[in-house]
């Protein structure tokens, strides 16, 4: 968290933008003279909306904003109603799971009301919202969404000067295959479990579990990026409520100390969001502890129930995801890096043709997706390059493919670069390097062409001391595509190197 890049300043950015709009939400709220439990609410509206609605462009971020009212109210007055008939609202719950796991299938739009949808109904029971509420719980909430969208669309219009990068679309699949229908099942599954334990523990506060059980599942695909993801949200849990225990509590919610950690909080939920979840845990867990305060229900034995319904749902998402339709990190990991190997071909053909005289071949956009697919190929590889895995062979081919993949790339934005300047013009020993390049990825990609393969013969010849800038790019990507083949053609189970 401390050393990772921030280009832009953007994450720097985000997080200030999301501590102003959930504070004037707040406000907003207090000012129009709603109780506590409603301001409460809609802090937690505006902190999701800039959290989860992060569509590809502003109008389509504009929309999505104006489109969770639409999800979230329902959802708010079935479970504010529902308190008194458990087993009719522990059914509506799971409805509302695997319906906002589903409807990721249609995009950040999908994914974000999805979310919305869910935490309204896991914030009623936060709250123990009744229906006499519920007028001003709307009123909060939509003047929370509406200063929320006024802060990011007016004032701090971050998104207008720097887009947000388009997710990669999601891995083929049909039926049961497609990840958001498998995915749907596991949360469901999961959630059911953590509700069935988390009751057995607290009548009260069963809700932790599930919503734990919820969030591991989103942004995971494979079964190892689940079980790591509920690894980290039980350590930075941990730390939370050991953090908590030093701050929050000696506090007794006394409102301005404890409104100016929760705003600290708001920032490094967004600031660290990125790239640590343990570390965005720690913020979450503090904040919820500050939140208890506020509301006079905060003591030590509060805290150690939060940790132990974390656990347990950590425990049903970790059942589900090796229980009911597993994928293995395996297959997930081949995807990705195939997917991104295609890129590296299109990016250099791009580069190549327009080298050739082709001005109409732009490298650009493919460059671009690369990088979104080099981030997801480095998500689905962080269960073997976890400092606990205990599969060392797996571990250092992880490494090894991700250092090779990160040079490919280096060599492509060297190669861009060079096609965007004036050297044009056939050269026959550029072709011929090209071609090799195509081969090699072919062989890379293509199961059946992988097994025959003669790697030797992909070898990349040695670069004469006159080869110019983007010969000597294309030459360095054949030499990172042949040393690809052992990492990528081991089998999964082969140990270790020299062990």
């Amino acid at each position: 968290m401390f050393v990772a890049p921030d280009p832009g300043r953007l994450r720097l950015r985000n997080a200030s933008r999301a501590v102003i709009g959930v504070g004037l939400a707040v406000a907003a709220s207090e000012l129009a003279g709603l109780s506590l439990t409603a301001s409460i609410t809609g802090g937690l509206a505006a902190l999701l909306a800039l959290f989860t609605v992060a569509d590809a462009t502003v109008r389509a971020q504009a929309r999505t904003t104006a489109l969770l009212p639409a999800a979230g109210f329902p959802v708010l007055a079935l479970a504010a109603t529902l308190h008194g008939t458990p087993l009719v609202r522990d059914a509506v719950i799971l409805t509302i799971v695997f319906a906002g796991v589903y409807a990721r299938r249609w995009g950040p739009r999908g994914h974000a009301l999805g979310i919305f949808a869910f935490m309204m109904a896991f914030v009623t029971q936060f709250l123990h919202a009744v229906p006499s509420q519920l007028p001003e719980l709307y009123a909060a909430t939509g003047l929370a969404l509406a200063v929320a969208a006024l802060v990011r669309f007016a004032l701090w219009p971050i998104e207008r000067s720097t887009p947000p990068a388009a997710a990669p679309p999601p891995l083929p699949g049909t039926g049961l295959a497609r990840p958001t229908t498998r995915q749907a099942f596991q949360a469901t599954a999961a959630c059911a479990l953590a509700l069935a334990l988390g009751q057995l523990l607290s009548d009260e506060r069963w809700y932790w579990a599930v919503g734990t059980a919820w969030w591991i599942f989103v942004n995971t695909v494979s079964r190892g990026e689940t079980l790591v993801r509920g690894f980290r949200r039980v350590l930075g849990t941990v730390v939370g409520v050991v953090v908590g225990a030093l701050i929050a509590i000696p506090l007794q919610g006394a409102p301005l100390p404890s409104a100016a950690l929760v705003a600290l909080c708001v920032f490094g939920i967004f600031y660290t969001a990125a790239v640590s979840y343990s570390w965005m845990m720690v913020a979450v867990t503090l904040m919820a502890g500050l939140l208890y305060g506020l509301l006079g229900i905060l003591d030590p034995a509060l805290l150690v129930l939060r940790l132990q319904e974390t656990a347990i749902g950590a425990l049903g998402a970790a059942l589900a995801v090796v229980l009911v339709l597993p994928v293995t990190t395996h297959t997930t990991n081949d995807a990705w890096i195939q997917r991104a190997l295609r890129c590296v071909r299109a990016s250099a053909s791009a580069s190549v043709q327009r080298l050739a005289g082709d001005r109409g071949a732009d490298p650009a956009p493919h460059i671009a997706e690369l990088e979104l697919l080099l981030g997801r190929v480095r998500l689905s590889l962080a269960p073997l390059v976890h400092p606990l895995s205990p599969y060392r062979g797996r571990k250092a081919r992880a490494r090894r493919v991700l250092a090779l993949l990160d040079e490919c790339a280096a060599e492509l934005r060297g190669l861009v670069a060079v096609a965007a300047g004036p050297e044009t013009g056939h050269d026959a020993r550029l072709a011929a390097a090209w071609s090799r390049v195509e081969a090699a990825v072919e062989a890379l990609t293509s199961p059946a062409a992988g097994r025959t393969a003669d790697t030797a013969g992909l070898a990349p010849h040695p670069a004469p001391a006159a080869d110019g800038p983007a010969l000597t790019h294309v030459r360095g990507l054949e030499r990172l595509l042949s040393e690809l083949f052992e990492p990528l053609r081991t089998p999964p189970t082969a140990p270790a190197a020299g062990s």
